[in-house]
């Protein structure tokens, strides 16, 4: 496998809010691994801080992102046409975006592994649980960090590609599905909060269509709020929705 155009990238910030952002960065390229920390404009949120372990001592003597080396180069990369793999790609993309970077084209390994599972026996999509309920062999690659979040996510990757090459069959045309499956939103098959939480979305819509219409609207006035973009419960919902 040819990953000479991957970039496998991850962020980590001050938090989720409209007005976060990055305060660490990690990617891979080539198989060289680059990772630094930067001073963000706004604080880090102790919420971050207990995820990250990245507190605003830490970076209060580091460069912006803006203006770093780390900028530049990831800005020569993605003109290039090299594309971004990430877990949750619409957050780090998000996140690059207010910074002033916006790859042209990407790879979410959280919508490939929704799209591998398609019996949904997987009872969670996150990095680290797909780490281990995979069985993936990754070496000094610490939760939460983000060149240990990336070297884990090149794993995760390897792992899907070879999948996908079996019933694919052709290299490029796996990277075109993952691209194709990565620009889509997940139609989610069961609730995993909630009243219904463990319940079939399609039995619920059946018999609670108010409950289905006021979640839609919730998650819409967050996003509008400037809170989460939760674009895959959106769809689902809106899906389900339309169908009564």
């Amino acid at each position: 496998m040819n990953k000479d155009h991957l970039i496998f990238l991850d962020t980590e910030t001050t938090g989720m809010g409209q007005e976060d952002r990055v305060c660490q960065v990690a990617y891979m390229y080539k198989g060289e691994a680059y990772e630094d920390l930067f001073k963000p404009p706004v604080p880090i949120t102790i919420d971050a801080m207990v995820v990250t372990n990245i507190t605003n001592e830490m970076v209060k003597h580091h460069s912006p992102f803006i203006g770093s080396v780390m900028e530049r180069d990831l800005r020569t990369l993605f003109s290039e046409g090299n594309i971004v793999v990430a877990h949750n790609a619409p957050f780090d993309i998000e996140m690059l975006r207010r910074e002033g970077l916006t790859p042209k084209q990407s790879i979410d390994t959280f919508k490939i592994a929704h799209h591998i599972d398609t019996e949904n026996v997987i009872p969670k999509k996150s990095l680290q649980y797909l780490r281990y309920y995979y069985g993936l062999a990754v070496e000094d690659a610490p939760a939460h960090s983000a060149l240990g979040d990336v070297k884990v996510l090149e794993k995760l990757f390897d792992y899907f590609f070879m999948k996908m090459i079996h019933e694919i069959g052709d290299e490029e045309k796996v990277i075109e599905k993952m691209i194709a499956v990565s620009l889509v939103p997940i139609l989610y098959d069961t609730f995993n909060f909630g009243k219904y939480a463990g319940k079939k979305v399609s039995e619920v819509s059946l018999v609670d269509q108010g409950y289905i219409s006021w979640m839609l609207n919730q998650k819409i006035m967050t996003r509008e709020s400037g809170g989460e973009n939760d674009e895959n419960w959106i769809y689902t919902l809106d899906h389900y929705l339309a169908r009564s």
